[in-house]
């Protein structure tokens, strides 16, 4: 993400086949969806990528939102708070993916922590 420069050669092609393949609109409708089920006050994000990337690196709205998961009281990430330093939003990322598994969502359809920092 932020942290590459530029690609080229067989990179520069994988890479922009991966962004042939971005849903624009899938994106938008998940952005809904995220902001309607939390119920809570985040920000709609800039539309694009890189903008929904950011949105979701710090991990407080993946953590917002698998909390809404669950009834009032039982939520299984009970801190949740805003960071600029890396190593706390990793955390609130792992966090959130360990809750995820538990809630039940697949292992093999769980990304790693370091794919929203990439």
């Amino acid at each position: 993400m932020a942290n590459r420069g530029p690609s080229y050669g067989l990179s520069r092609e994988v890479q922009e086949k991966i962004e042939q393949k971005y849903d624009a609109d899938l994106e938008n409708k998940l952005v809904d969806w995220i902001i309607l089920q939390c119920a809570e006050d985040i920000q709609h994000p800039p539309p694009g990528r890189a903008h929904f990337q950011k949105w979701l690196m710090d991990g407080t709205v993946l953590c917002k939102l698998i909390n809404s998961l669950y009834p009032p009281g039982q939520e299984p990430i009970p801190k949740i708070s805003e960071s600029k330093m890396a190593f706390k939003q990793m955390e609130q990322i792992s966090q959130f993916l360990k809750a995820a598994e538990i809630y039940g969502v697949r292992t093999t359809d769980i990304f790693q922590t370091v794919d929203l920092w990439e």
